[in-house]
């Protein structure tokens, strides 16, 4: 597998499938990895004339060897048959090898939701703190919280993105697919972007020609890295599960927009799915919440 078929790979996911800098970086990541083992184990086989049993042994390799989770492998093994699926469709081989090269089969996982109160513990974190990093993290907070943004679409979003003279106010953001949506903003996350962009950004930039909307304290834009180095932190003084990510808020967003009463398909339209099917596992969590104040209140209920 030359690096030149890689490029040309990368190059289509990126211009036919829109697919973002994350998703490539992936893809670049899991064929680099599978180059290398079929250099080591197999000498002389070039990685794009891998037959389905060599592939089957670095599906091997990752699980016994490299202990990945089956999440992981699962995800390295899909990149692989995007790749040769590629490499057969544009005739560069005569037959895909991994048609039959089987997946490890992945559970659908119930995402991790954070109670209301939970919520307002997080928020409380930032408003502890008089810096303006901390009223910047009190803003990005609320915002997510208030829109179930991707934090991707958290850390690009531009000054301009933001409608502060709306009625409503409303944030605009590209998602997956260079899709847009245009979310409108309650009344809290308003009122903490307001005294971020007139009070707060202006002592963090440095380059008034700096577009982005969140800054880190060199002016720059956040990173998505960045912001989870900082959630981590709050999530950590707030005395919440360490695993919480970024992906979290968005979560809670949903779960608490359908317990609230939101029908699904503005739900599905607010996150940006495709398709409704990936919306509908919050109702699960609805389910599964209810059941458990169901529970806790129904006097026969642990009978």
């Amino acid at each position: 597998m030359t690096n030149e078929r890689i490029e040309e790979f990368l190059n289509f996911l990126a211009v036919e499938k829109n697919a973002s800098p994350h998703t490539l970086s992936a893809y670049r990541n899991d064929l680099a990895q599978f180059t290398g083992f079929v250099e080591r184990a197999f000498p002389g086989v070039a990685p794009e004339g891998a037959t389905k049993e060599q592939l089957v042994r670095f599906v091997e390799h990752l699980r016994e060897e490299k202990k990945y989770k089956d999440t992981t492998v699962a995800r390295k093994v899909a990149s692989l048959k995007s790749f040769f699926g590629f490499l057969a469709a544009e005739g560069v081989i005569g037959q895909d090898p991994t048609e039959q090269v089987k997946s490890p089969q992945v559970g659908k996982h119930l995402p991790r939701a954070l109670t209301v109160e939970e919520v307002d513990e997080l928020l409380e974190q930032p408003a502890r703190r008089n810096t303006p990093e901390a009223r910047r993290d009190k803003a990005m907070l609320e915002l997510l919280y208030a829109t179930g943004l991707r934090v991707t679409e958290l850390v690009s979003l531009d000054l301009t993105d933001v409608a502060l003279e709306s009625d409503p106010v409303t944030v605009r953001c590209v998602g997956k697919g260079e899709k847009e949506r245009v979310l409108p903003l309650p009344l809290p996350a308003v009122d903490e972007l307001r005294q971020y962009i007139f009070h707060v950004r202006p002592k963090l930039v440095r380059n008034r020609r700096e577009q982005a909307l969140f800054v880190n304290r060199r002016g720059e834009r956040l990173t998505r890295q960045g912001f989870w180095l900082i959630l981590k932190n709050y999530a950590k003084e707030a005395g919440l599960d360490t695993a919480i990510t970024p992906h979290t808020l968005r979560h809670t967003y949903a779960t608490h927009m359908l317990a609230g009463g939101m029908p699904l398909r503005y739900v599905q339209d607010a996150l940006g799915h495709a398709s409704i099917s990936t919306t509908q596992i919050y109702t699960h969590l609805t389910d599964q919440q209810k059941r458990k104040q169901y529970d806790q209140a129904h006097p026969r209920a642990s009978a």
